[in-house]
C-alpha cells in the first residue's frame, strides 16, 4: 500500500522540523563559545546571530540565483518587516529574561509557552477545541521540559524575577506569533527569502542596544568560527528549515519542534561537556522525546 501525497508531505515536514530543532540545539554551545572567546554580553551575541545569519542567507540566495524574479510588493515588505521585528523581539526578551531570572527558568517559560500559545490561538481562530492528542502531547512535552530545565537555586523574590517571567512569556508569545503568521505564504517569498531578510531586519533592529553593550569581535579563529557557525547553522539553516515545514505541518507540531532546542542542548552538554543531567533530567528528556514522536503523528490539517 503506497503512501498518500499528504502523508508523504507530512512525513517530510516532520523530518525538516527535526533538522531545525537539532540545529537550534547547537546554538547554545556556539553562542556560549562566542560570548567566551569575544567577551560579549548576551544581547550582543543575539545581534551577531541575527546579522551573520541574515548575511549568510543573503549570500546563499545571491549564489543560487534566489533574487531572480523577486518583486518587492507591499505584502512582501510587510511580511519581512513583521518577521524581522518578531525575531528581534523574542531574542531580546529572552536574554533580558535570563539576566533577570536564570537560564533554566527563562528557557522553561519561553519554550514551554510556545506550543500552549499556538494551540490556544489556533483553537480561537478555528473556533473549536484543540484535539485531545495535541493537548496530551503538549502536556507531556511541557512536563518533560520542567524536569529537564527546572533549577530553583538562586531565584530571588521581588520585581526583578516577576519582570523576567513577563519578558519570558513575551518571548514565547513573539515566537508563537511568528509561527502562526509564517504559516500563510506570501507570493514572491519562499523560506530562504523570508529567512534572509527577516534575520537581517531583526539584526539591524537589535544593533543599537547591542552597540551600547559592546560588539567588538576579536579577529581570532575561534571567535570568528563561532560567529559564522552560530549565524549559518542554528540561525540561517535552522529558520529556513522551520519556515519550509510551517506550510504543511500541523501548527502544534511545529510549535512542539521548538522543544528540540533545549533537548538537543542538554544532550550535547552531557555528551560533549560532561554535564550531569541526573535521573530527573533524563526522565524529562525521555518525556520530551516521546511527546515529539507522538506529536509528529498528528494530522497535518489545521
Amino acid at each position: 500500500m503506497s503512501a498518500t501525497p499528504v502523508t508523504t508531505a507530512r512525513g517530510r515536514s516532520a523530518v525538516v522540523l527535526l533538522f531545525a530543532g537539532i540545529l537550534w540545539g547547537t546554538g547554545g554551545l556556539s553562542g556560549s563559545l562566542l560570548a567566551t572567546e569575544a567577551g560579549l554580553r548576551p544581547l550582543s551575541v543575539a545581534a551577531y546571530r541575527l546579522l551573520v545569519g541574515g548575511f549568510c542567507a543573503i549570500a546563499i540566495l545571491a549564489g543560487t540565483g534566489g533574487f531572480t524574479g523577486m518583486v518587492w510588493t507591499k505584502p512582501v515588505v510587510r511580511r519581512i518587516l513583521v518577521s524581522g521585528a518578531l525575531m528581534c523581539l523574542f531574542q531580546s526578551c529572552y536574554f533580558a529574561a535570563v539576566s533577570l531570572t536564570s537560564v533554566s527558568l527563562a528557557t522553561m517559560i519561553t519554550i514551554g509557552s510556545v506550543p500552549v500559545l499556538v494551540a490556544l490561538a489556533t483553537s480561537v481562530r478555528e473556533r473549536r477545541r484543540p484535539a485531545t492528542g495535541a493537548l496530551a502531547a503538549i502536556a507531556v512535552a511541557v512536563a518533560g521540559l520542567v524536569l529537564l530545565t527546572w533549577s530553583p537555586q538562586g531565584l530571588e523574590s521581588g520585581w526583578r524575577p516577576a519582570l523576567g517571567v513577563v519578558l519570558a512569556l513575551a518571548c514565547g508569545g513573539g515566537f508563537a506569533t511568528l509561527t502562526l503568521v509564517s504559516r500563510h505564504p506570501v507570493e514572491g517569498l519562499d523560506p530562504w527569502r523570508t529567512t534572509a531578510f527577516a534575520l537581517l531586519v531583526g539584526g539591524l533592529l537589535a544593533t543599537p542596544a547591542a552597540l551600547w553593550s559592546g560588539m567588538t569581535l576579536p579577529l581570532r579563529p575561534k571567535a570568528i568560527g563561532a560567529a559564522l557557525y552560530l549565524g549559518l547553522g542554528p540561525t540561517a539553516l535552522g529558520y529556513a528549515a522551520y519556515f519550509r515545514a510551517l506550510r504543511r505541518a500541523h501548527p502544534v507540531v511545529t510549535a512542539l519542534a521548538v522543544l528540540l532546542e533545549p533537548l538537543t542542548a542538554a544532550v550535547l552538554s552531557a555528551v560533549v561537556l560532561g554535564d550531569r543531567l541526573g535521573l530527573t533530567g533524563w526522565c524529562g528528556a525521555a518525556l520530551m522525546a516521546g511527546a515529539l514522536a507522538f506529536g509528529s503523528r498528528l494530522r497535518g490539517e489545521t
